[in-house]
């Protein structure tokens, strides 16, 4: 792996600075700005060399290049009164285009934030992708977030707007209006407003404010983007303080859409139009960066679930849509691990005994990779008899990757979908490395690994110990620009070389396949993939009961937080 000043001389060759000149980030932005900043407006050196020289493009950039070879596909998938109403890539452009002119009318100013506050749905994707023409940053606010939490997020990324989906979400902004000073608006699109309130717009009433702003002055402010500035803001828990605004540039979003996607085998829609379903929180970057802007790139028909999707009605909309690519958090493919041996545990004995041997016929053969003549022809039966069917159930039937990230994969869940014929890939990242900087797929896969780093990026381990672990470092295009208004916070986080630390402890084999072994940081990651904080809370806990002398909060990996208390 070249060092940081080997690596800084191949960004000077006259190769690289052509495509830097080319894209708008050359000698007068690129060549003057750091790897990393704290401002909202900063400029940040892409990391681009010899290995990873791909022509950097702008969110809108990308979207242009889609629309040229899928605008006439389907592009979103949406439940109106028990119908899907569906929208072409043409028609997505065109509302975010009309979204962006009715944020500049509403006075969203250049690098202030867009907030958005609701469930996953076409309107989500249209009001972020807008957010980006006009020149805003987009920022997406955990549903489940206090009011407290929300006024923090808000006021930290100078929010002009805040779009929420429902009047539950607007109650939480109402409370903290003023104390957001940035904020001018705010827009509701799912439920219908109860009382009119000064700024505050139904989302047909949004739209239409569009119509004021031409076109030559939406055009003026995207082409006066670069791919090295900032576009989206991924809060994420600290170990201790308030949440840390990761910044990700337009480079950023749009090399890992195009090229983690590729490393997992996703595929162009002009060879097979993915379908996905998109359900997991979009604030969240594993979702943000597979829903949306994977689906801008590849021509992807996205299918929104049902807000109560993790409540038990996932499984309907997966047979409904039927997916050819699925993305889930650990926790939901144990919840239909648990389900399945729920309905098996009630069925009849003979039913039981299928189910077992075709399973174990399905786990013998993934685990050994065995060619035997006989094995093939088991394997067939076990499929063609019991497997098929389970897999048409959860809506499976025509999926040909099935993912898992944002936490570690437990080996019992692992195992237990092999037995389905089902490999979970998983892939490995930070909200810093705009999602996935590690992948697996079908032509890179080891059990219990997440699979090599993204063909252009980089991984190196530092401090290793004797038994080969060390803590798990990135370098490459998906490293984000810096946390927002944290400085001493990045430095924090990415050494003198430019290399960003995970925290995370890991090996790397041979064939130069990752495996994550422990955390060096406290931060609990849940069986969810939610990310918590633990110091914040234990600290809580102790101030409200005087007589513990000790506090410990218990969750990562597990599907509910615990705490170990000792008293004085």
């Amino acid at each position: 792996m070249k060092d940081f000043a080997e690596t800084l001389t191949v960004n000077n060759s006259p190769e690289v600075q052509d495509v830097l000149k080319e894209s708008g980030t050359g000698d007068e932005d690129a060549a003057a700005a750091s790897l990393w900043t704290a401002s909202a407006n900063g400029l940040v050196k892409l990391r681009i060399d010899a290995t990873c020289s791909q022509k950097p493009i702008t969110v809108h950039d990308m979207f242009l290049e889609s629309l040229e070879k899928y605008g006439s596909l389907n592009a979103m998938a949406s439940r109106k009164d028990g119908r899907w109403e569906k929208i072409t890539f043409l028609e997505y452009y065109n509302l975010s285009r009309k979204a962006a002119k009715s944020f500049l009318k509403l006075g969203l100013e250049r690098f202030h934030a867009v907030a958005i506050l609701g469930f996953n749905s076409a309107e989500w994707f249209i009001l972020a992708v807008g957010t980006i023409f006009a020149g805003g940053i987009v920022t997406g606010i955990y549903t489940t977030n206090s009011p407290e939490a929300c006024q923090y997020i808000a006021h930290d990324c100078r929010a002009n707007i805040i779009v929420v989906d429902n009047q539950k979400q607007l109650d939480k902004i109402m409370q903290i209006w003023h104390q957001l000073p940035h904020l001018k608006a705010v827009v509701m699109y799912r439920d219908p407003m109860s009382e009119k309130h000064p700024n505050l717009y139904a989302m047909d009433e949004f739209m239409a404010l569009g119509n004021q702003v031409l076109d030559e002055d939406l055009d003026a402010i995207i082409h006066s983007q670069k791919p090295n500035q900032c576009c989206v803001l991924i809060y994420t828990s600290g170990t201790t303080g308030k949440p840390k605004g990761a910044m990700l540039s337009h480079d950023n979003i749009t090399w890992t859409s195009a090229h983690a996607s590729r490393a997992g085998n996703m595929q162009p829609a002009e060879i097979q139009q993915e379908t996905i379903v998109s359900y997991l929180p979009l604030s969240h970057i594993a979702a943000q960066i597979y829903d949306l802007w994977t689906g801008i790139k590849w021509g992807e028909q996205v299918y929104f679930a049902e807000p109560d999707a993790l409540k038990g009605g996932l499984v309907d909309i997966l047979k409904e849509a039927l997916p050819t690519s699925h993305m889930g958090v650990p926790r939901v493919w144990e919840k239909i691990m648990e389900k399945i041996k729920e309905i098996s545990s009630q069925s009849g004995f003979l039913k039981k005994k299928m189910l077992s041997w075709a399973m174990s016929v399905s786990l013998e053969r993934n685990l050994s990779g065995s060619n035997s003549d006989l094995k093939p022809f088991r394997m067939r039966l076990a499929d063609y008899l019991v497997l098929a069917k389970i897999r048409q159930a959860l809506g499976f039937s025509q999926c040909q990757k099935h993912f898992s990230g944002a936490a570690p994969l437990p080996a019992e869940v692992m195992r237990f979908f092999l037995g389905l014929n089902i490999p979970l890939y998983e892939a490995y990242g930070m909200s810093e490395t705009t999602g996935p900087h590690c992948m697996s797929g079908p032509y890179v896969y080891q059990r219990h690994s997440c699979g090599k780093a993204v063909p252009g990026c980089k991984v190196k381990l530092v401090n290793v110990d004797t038994e080969g672990n060390g803590e798990i470092c990135f370098w490459g295009r998906t490293v984000f620009m810096g946390y927002l208004n944290m400085e001493n916070k990045i430095k924090e986080a990415i050494d003198e070389d430019g290399w960003l630390h995970s925290g995370d402890l890991g090996k790397i084999d041979r064939d130069d396949f990752i495996y994550v072994t422990g955390r060096i940081k406290e931060i609990l990651i849940t069986a969810g993939g939610e990310n918590v904080p633990p110091v914040p809370i234990e600290d809580a806990v102790k101030k409200e009961l005087p007589l513990l002398s000790n506090t410990m909060l218990i969750g990562d990996r597990k599907k509910f937080l615990s705490m170990l208390l000792t008293l004085k």
